[in-house]
């Protein structure tokens, strides 16, 4: 007996074939390569869901208050974040150690594209490096508490690890439809991720780097990037074109341009991979303030994009323009200069995608105050702390201890001094 059979229900019996084939391979190739917690440690950081920022939309912080209210309320710190991989996510915390460089951890990890001149970082800036802005970076420390806790484990001997993912991209063809059907039921996790040490090791070997015109030796990691990252991030992992580099404590980068000096501080700032100072700090009501003029672009204009280190609350829009010196709970911290804004902050850190107007634009039609530089906008302070380790926390009270006028000196080559500065 001859029976008819459509295309259509020839069609949907291979597709159920499929599931019924692949489920189970899915499941078996998930619980194969799970992603267990790093051994003896804890993770840094404010939990998944949590942010101190979920209220930064509220219209109250589009205005400044006194620094002392009625009620005895005071300027505080907002939200904390360290960048440990430089353009990627932040870690969002509660409070932070801050060590010479900056805050913990902060831009210590930086990728690297090899070329004539040799190794050069890479950050949002520079055009096809969208996607960094969704990898997300994990800081794991050791924890003599925690069940699992030995001194012999791998976690604990490199001081903790960090660790790295980013969305999965499905291949081409056959392969790729059935990692997207894994991913849609939950079966496939939808990033891939991976483990780097948070103290070089042997296989690590130092290499010279170049950040605008400093080349300070770094460890290169490039041996320990998965395939999947290269593929990630456009670059063929055949060859050796892209690395990723870890700042070494012991050829960190002196800072002077704006910076005070070792005469008055005891200690010549120095940072990592940050592109200038240590610590970046932004005030809440100011970026209210460009926010309000970019929402006919982007209606909520998250203060994330800034990647600050430190958000304050309570000052009045731009009122940090004249800061000199600072106390955050005590702690006497000095505002080197204004933070001079490239376009970086047009790239969305929740969809990598870059606006190609503001907010730049909207910065530039009106923060070019600083005669150090007309041509770009000003946002924020950069730092350095008169101390070389303290602790910074949410909730910190916040003091003005000196105004004046900044003048913002660019970039300076190697061995270059500015006179009477």
């Amino acid at each position: 007996m001859h029976v008819d059979v459509s295309p259509s229900e020839v069609s949907s019996s291979i597709i159920w074939i499929a599931l019924f084939c692949f489920l189970p391979l899915l499941i078996l190739v998930r619980r194969q390569f799970a992603n267990p917690r790093p051994r003896g440690c804890r993770r840094l950081g404010l939990s998944p869901g949590q942010s101190n920022l979920r209220d930064e939309f509220d219209p109250k912080y589009a205005e400044g208050v006194p620094s002392v209210h009625d009620n005895g309320r005071a300027w505080r710190v907002k939200a904390l974040f360290t960048y440990p991989l430089k353009s990627c996510g932040g870690i969002e915390l509660q409070a932070s150690d801050v060590v010479p460089t900056g805050l913990a951890f902060d831009r210590q990890f930086v990728f690297a594209e090899h070329g004539a001149d040799g190794w050069t970082c890479r950050t949002l800036r520079n055009a096809g490096f969208n996607r960094m802005a969704l990898i997300q970076p994990e800081i794991w420390v050791p924890d003599p508490s925690a069940p699992d806790y030995d001194v012999a484990l791998p976690e604990v001997q490199s001081q903790g690890v960090m660790v790295v993912s980013y969305p999965r991209l499905p291949p081409a063809r056959w392969i790729g439809w059935c990692v997207r059907l894994g991913m849609a039921l939950g079966v496939l996790q939808r990033r891939h991720q991976f483990n780097l040490p948070l103290r070089a090791d042997s296989e690590c070997r130092l290499v010279s780097v170049r950040i605008w015109k400093d080349k300070p030796l770094a460890y290169d990691y490039g041996a320990k990037l998965p395939a999947s990252l290269h593929a990630y991030l456009g670059s063929d992992p055949t060859n050796t074109q892209l690395t990723l580099f870890r700042a070494s404590s012991r050829h960190s980068r002196e800072i002077f341009r704006n910076a005070p000096r070792k005469a008055s501080l005891g200690f010549q700032p120095n940072t990592a991979f940050a592109d200038a100072y240590p610590i970046h700090l932004l005030n809440l009501t100011s970026h209210r303030d460009v926010a309000a003029r970019c929402a006919y672009a982007i209606p909520r204009l998250s203060i994330r994009r800034f990647r600050a280190n430190i958000i304050i609350q309570g000052p009045a829009a731009f009122a940090e323009d004249h800061w000199k010196r600072i106390a955050v709970t005590g702690t006497e911290i000095y505002a080197a200069c204004r933070a001079v804004r490239c376009r970086l902050p047009n790239v969305d850190p929740l969809t990598g995608e870059r606006h190609p107007a503001e907010p730049d634009r909207a910065l530039k039609a009106y923060r070019r105050i600083d005669d150090g530089d007309r041509t770009n906008a000003c946002l924020g302070l950069q730092l350095v702390p008169a101390r070389e380790e303290f602790r910074v926390c949410v909730g910190d009270v916040v003091r003005v201890l000196e105004t004046g006028e900044h003048r913002y000196i660019k970039m300076l080559a190697p061995g270059e001094r500015v006179e009477g500065v």
